[in-house]
C-alpha cells in the first residue's frame, strides 16, 4: 500500500484536473454524452480499451492482471443535477442551471485515479478489475445501474464483487463510514395529478381550486410518517415539485406534483402506494375534485454484504488507520441505485467524509455543496486497496 500511496501522489495533479474539468462541464441524467466521451478518452490515454454506450452512456474498461483469477468491479457515477451552482469557485459549472451538487464529478475523478494506479500494478495481481463508469444515478425511475446490468456489465467476465462510494459531507475529511447491512434506503417516486375546475379568481364558488386541494394533500401526506409508520421504523415522504395554474387571477383546474418516498423496512415500503393514493383521492374528492396517483417502485435499499463489509473495514484501518473508520449507528434515508448491483452480487458501499471542519456544512443537492479535495486520495486508496485485497484472497 505504500506503493499505492506513491502512485496516487504521482497522478494526483491529473486526477484533480479531471475533477475540475468534470465539475465545469456537468450534464444531467441521460444527457451525459460529452462526459462519457471524456472518460473514454482518458481511459484510452492510460492504455485501456473502454467499451462505450453500455446501458446508455455508460463506459466500462477492464484491467487484466498477470494471470487468471476473480473479477472485482469498481463503480463511479457521473450524472449531475438541475441546480444552479453558488460556490463561486474558479472551476464552477459553465452549464447554467446544471451542477455536480452530489459529488459525482469527484467519484469519477477518483475512479480514473484508481485506473492509473491499478494499471501500473497489473503485473502484481491475478484476476482483473472492471471499471464501471455509470450514468443516470439520479433518475430513480430510469436507473443507469439497472440499464447497465441489463446490458451485461456484470458479465464477460463475470464480476464477483463490486465496491462503490459516495462523498459524504456529514463526515469530516479524514473519516470513512461503512455499515454492515443497510447503508441507504429504498427510493421510490410518485406522481399526483389533481384536477379541479377553473373559474375567475373573484368567483371561487364557480370553480374547484386544484391548488388548494394540492395544498391539503401535501400537508396530509406527512400524517403517513407520523401516524402510519412505527416510531422505530424510518420513512420519509417529500413532495419536491409542484406545478399548476396559468394566471394570477384564474382558479387553477390542474396541479401536478412529484415526490419521493424513502424506507428501510420492506413491509412499510409495500404499504406506501395504497396510503398515498387513499389520502390524495380522499381529499380531492371531498373538496369536489379528483386525483390520480402513479407510484413507481425504484431503488431497493443498498445493503452491504457481511464479508465485504469486513474486508472494507480491514482495508480502511490497515491502510488509513483505525481512527479513519466510522461505523454509523443508523442508515441514511437517501437512495442509491448501487442497490441494483447489491441485489446481484456481494457488494460494499462506503461514505467518504469530505467536509472541511470549521466551514459551513452544506448537504448534497445544494447549490453551495463543495467537496474538500483532500478527501479524494483517501477514496482512491480505499477503492484500490479493496480491489487488491479481494483479488489477493
Amino acid at each position: 500500500m505504500n506503493e499505492v500511496k506513491a502512485l496516487i501522489e504521482k497522478y494526483w495533479d491529473k486526477v484533480r484536473e479531471h475533477r475540475w474539468y468534470l465539475h465545469q462541464h456537468p450534464e444531467p441524467s441521460h444527457q451525459e454524452k460529452n462526459t462519457a466521451a471524456y472518460i473514454a478518452k482518458v481511459l484510452r490515454e492510460i492504455g485501456l480499451e473502454p467499451t462505450e454506450n453500455v446501458g446508455g452512456y455508460g463506459v466500462v474498461a477492464l484491467i487484466e492482471g498477470k494471470g487468471p483469477g476473480k473479477c472485482v468491479g469498481l463503480r463511479a457515477d457521473f450524472d449531475a443535477l438541475e441546480i444552479t451552482e453558488c460556490t463561486g469557485i474558479p472551476y464552477a459549472s459553465q452549464n447554467p442551471g446544471i451542477m455536480h451538487a452530489c459529488g459525482h464529478d469527484t467519484h469519477t475523478a477518483m475512479l480514473l485515479g484508481a485506473a492509473y494506479v491499478l494499471n501500473e500494478l497489473r503485473d502484481r495481481f491475478d484476476g482483473c478489475v472492471k471499471l464501471v463508469f455509470q450514468p443516470a444515478e439520479e433518475d430513480a425511475a430510469d436507473s443507469g445501474a439497472k440499464a447497465m446490468i441489463a446490458d451485461g456489465v456484470l458479465e464477460n467476465p463475470h464480476v464477483d464483487v463490486m465496491y462503490g462510494q459516495h462523498v459524504w459531507p456529514a463526515l469530516p475529511t479524514g473519516k470513512i463510514g461503512v455499515r454492515n447491512g443497510a447503508m441507504m434506503a429504498s427510493s421510490d417516486r410518485f406522481f399526483i395529478t389533481v384536477r379541479g375546475k377553473s373559474s375567475h379568481a373573484s368567483r371561487p364558488e364557480g370553480g374547484i381550486d386544484a391548488i388548494m386541494i394540492a395544498s391539503y394533500i401535501v400537508a396530509a401526506l406527512q400524517s403517513i410518517v407520523a401516524r402510519n409508520v412505527g416510531p422505530l421504523d424510518s420513512a420519509v415522504i417529500t413532495i419536491g415539485k409542484i406545478t399548476g395554474g396559468t394566471r394570477y387571477n384564474i382558479i387553477a383546474d390542474e396541479v401536478k406534483m412529484e415526490g419521493t418516498c424513502r424506507n428501510l423496512n420492506p413491509e412499510v415500503r409495500k404499504s406506501m402506494p395504497e396510503r398515498i393514493t387513499k389520502i390524495a383521492r380522499g381529499i380531492a374528492e371531498g373538496m369536489g375534485g379528483s386525483a390520480e396517483v402513479e407510484y413507481r417502485m425504484c431503488y431497493s435499499p443498498t445493503v452491504n454484504d457481511p464479508e465485504q463489509f469486513k474486508l472494507m473495514c480491514g482495508v480502511i484501518t490497515e491502510t488509513l488507520g483505525e481512527d479513519t473508520l466510522v461505523i454509523p449507528e443508523n442508515s441514511a434515508l437517501g437512495g442509491e441505485d448501487f442497490s441494483y448491483y447489491c441485489e446481484k452480487i456481494p457488494c460494499c458501499f462506503n461514505w467518504l467524509g469530505c467536509h472541511e471542519e470549521g466551514t459551513p456544512e452544506y448537504p448534497i443537492h445544494n447549490g453551495h455543496f463543495l467537496v474538500q479535495e483532500e478527501a479524494m486520495p483517501l477514496g482512491m486508496e480505499t477503492m484500490v486497496g479493496a480491489a487488491l485485497k479481494f483479488l489477493a484472497q
